[in-house]
This record gives structure tokens, C-alpha cells and sequence, in this order.
């Protein structure tokens, strides 16, 4: 009997350990280089005529560090000029690699920098630039978004793709059967990308515990199921879902998992209630789907979560509930010491679908 259906039956422990080679270096292992004092005068003259304040500095000496200002003795400051550099604040916010292109339409560092980012603060905690590429993201490629929410890397996707002659499929509840809070934020989702022009056609399709195939079998380059891992558990569809998304990928097509990581030992919660999912049983349900590990990394490790949250990983940001869900928000109490954690640890996932594929194992009818 698999591993999945041995849990699921017999209440087995899913199998500790951190699983699986670590394909990169680990979030903060990057060296950068040194600005020169010549660069530093530069920019503290940049900072006085373009921003002022502890944000200011760190754009400004991320510029530094890359590389991406010139002496003075070659380059004559403005005003305009010191605009510039700051323009690149939102990638500074995303990493070291995120440097360069900001202003090359089609480029993923142009989606990334744009106006219509949906809260791009949260960049220091989702590297939206290194998960895309750890993914494997590039242009011209059908991409399928699984549960967008409110569409945080769907306003990365939808600009990036419409400029590269992509194609997004966001893959959501039928609306016939959803909740109101489901059915609300579908519709916030519509409103929010309805501008064809900058962010082309999105894709609607349906992925529930009834559903039929999402799109298309074998056309999907790359599938993207962000923190929704808990969500598929918790509505008791989890093999189900992950079937369903390798179905529609191509041999060779990609999926990428971010999702909250529980503690790799002890036992586990079989409804993930706390949204925090132990890194094998992912692994386990993509191997049960039919798909190839390829590697993880911890370009969204959080060391300082330890996962012991009196509201699950919804007591840290972004949601910072101070209530049990349903209940009203307690105004007493302290949300100070969730935000000095900041967002959830979270595991960084990859795998393929194998160029040769064998039919994934049934599953089991019901007696």
C-alpha cells in the first residue's frame, strides 16, 4: 500500500527529515561587493535630492554593492538621475540577485518592479525574482497559477506573460458551489486584472474536490501552487489536487510548491489546520502524482518561525489574526512579537513530470 494511503488509513507518521539535496545556496549565503568611498560621496548626494530616511539607504547602497552607479568623474548627477537609482527599490527588496533589467519591458525584473505590484513590501520575505527562476519561469510559456487568492504573483505573471506572448490559467473554486468569501475574492481577483492591456487575457478554470480536468492534458509549462498545500488538505482533496495539476502539465513541465513548513518530526496534523505541512508528505503527494523530485531550496526559510502560533501561521504577516477564525479581533491582543518573526518559514519546491510517464496509482474505491 503507498505511503499516502498507509496515512491516510492505518494514521501512519508521515516520514521525518529534511528530504531531498539542497540544489543552491542557502538564503544570505551571497557575498556582494564593496562600494568605493567615491561611490559612497556619490550617493549620499543622491540622497539628498531624491529621498531621505533608513529605506532611502538601503536602495541606494544596494546600488552601490552591484555596481550599478558610476564614479562621479564619469557621470553627471540630477535629480532625475537619483530617481533613477531609486527605481530599482523593489528588486533591492527582493534579493541580491535582483538587479538589472527593471525598466526592459517583458524582462521578469520589469513585472517585478511595476506599479501594479500587489503589496511588494512582502518581497523580502517571497523573493518573488529567485522563486520564479528556481522554477524555471521564462517567456512565451502557458502557466497555471492554483488558487491565486487576492493574485499576489498573479500581478508578477499577468504583465510578464502578456508582454512575452504567454499564457496565465488561474485555476480556482466553481463558483456554483464556492463559500460568499470565496465567491468575494474570486470577483475582487477578476476586478483587480481586468485591464487586458496590461495584464492580457487570464484564464479562468475550476479545481475542487468534483472537478473535471483543469485545461488541457500535457499543456502546461509550469504550475505554481503558492501556500495552498494546507488548503487542499484541509478540504480533503490533496491527491486529487495534485493529480489533477500533473495531468495538465507537459512531459517535462514543472511544478513549483511554496508552502509553509511544518517541523519535520513529531506527528503531524491530518487536516493541516495550523496551514504548516511536513516537507515529505509534499513530496510524497507529487511522487504519488506521478512527478519527479528535482530539488528544494530555502530562498523562503524563516528561521525565526518556530511554528508555535496561538492562531496557526495566520497569527504571523501578512494576516496578523488576533482571534480565533470567525471570532471577532481582540484589541488586547499583542501582535508585536509575530512581526518581529515576520512572514512563515516555507519550503521551495520543485519537480517534473517525466518525459516518459507512467499512469499515477488509483485510487482505491470505496468498498
Amino acid at each position: 500500500m503507498s505511503f499516502l494511503k498507509r496515512q491516510r488509513h492505518e494514521g501512519d507518521r508521515y516520514p521525518g527529515g529534511r528530504i531531498g539535496e539542497r540544489s543552491g545556496p542557502r538564503q544570505g549565503d551571497r557575498s556582494v561587493r564593496m562600494a568605493s568611498p567615491e561611490r559612497h560621496a556619490q550617493l549620499r548626494w543622491a540622497r539628498k535630492w531624491a529621498v531621505q530616511g533608513p529605506a532611502a539607504t538601503r536602495v541606494f547602497d544596494f546600488a552601490a554593492t552591484q555596481g550599478n552607479v558610476r564614479p562621479m568623474r564619469e557621470q553627471t548627477w540630477t535629480r532625475r538621475g537619483a530617481m533613477a537609482v531609486l527605481a530599482g527599490a523593489p528588486l533591492a527588496a527582493c534579493g541580491g540577485s535582483e538587479k538589472g533589467a527593471a525598466g526592459v519591458e517583458g524582462t521578469l525584473e520589469w513585472a517585478i518592479a511595476g506599479p501594479w505590484r500587489l503589496e511588494p513590501e512582502r518581497d523580502r520575505y517571497r523573493h518573488p525574482f529567485d522563486t520564479l527562476r528556481f522554477w524555471g519561469l521564462a517567456p512565451g510559456m502557458t502557466v497555471l497559477e492554483v488558487y491565486p487568492g487576492r493574485g499576489w504573483y498573479t500581478s508578477i505573471l499577468a504583465p510578464y506573460l502578456r508582454a512575452t506572448d504567454g499564457r496565465l490559467i488561474v485555476a480556482e473554486w466553481d463558483r456554483s458551489t464556492a463559500t460568499p468569501a470565496q465567491r468575494e475574492t474570486m470577483d475582487a481577483l477578476a476586478r483587480r486584472f481586468a485591464d487586458r492591456a496590461r495584464f492580457g487575457i487570464i484564464e479562468h478554470a475550476v479545481l475542487d474536490a468534483e472537478s473535471g480536468p483543469i485545461t488541457a492534458a500535457n499543456s502546461v509549462d509550469l504550475a505554481i501552487v503558492a501556500r495552498n498545500v494546507h488548503t487542499f488538505i484541509a478540504a480533503g482533496f490533496a491527491e486529487k489536487a495534485f493529480r489533477d495539476i500533473a495531468a495538465c502539465l507537459r512531459p517535462g513541465g514543472v511544478l513549483g510548491v511554496e508552502q509553509h513548513r511544518a517541523a519535520s518530526t513529531g506527528d503531524p496534523d491530518p487536516l493541516a489546520r495550523d496551514g504548516y505541512v511536513q516537507e515529505a508528505y509534499v513530496k510524497a503527494l507529487a511522487s504519488e502524482a506521478g512527478l519527479d523530485f528535482v530539488g528544494a531550496e530555502d530562498i523562503n526559510a524563516n528561521p525565526k518561525d518556530d511554528r508555535d502560533h496561538p492562531f496557526g501561521v495566520w497569527t504571523l504577516p501578512p494576516e496578523l489574526r488576533t482571534a480565533p477564525l470567525g471570532e471577532p479581533d481582540n484589541p488586547q491582543f499583542d501582535s508585536a512579537p509575530y512581526i518581529e518573526i515576520g512572514e512563515s518559514d516555507r519550503m521551495t519546491l520543485k519537480f517534473r513530470k517525466p518525459e516518459t510517464t507512467a499512469e499515477p496509482e488509483a485510487a482505491e474505491s470505496a468498498p
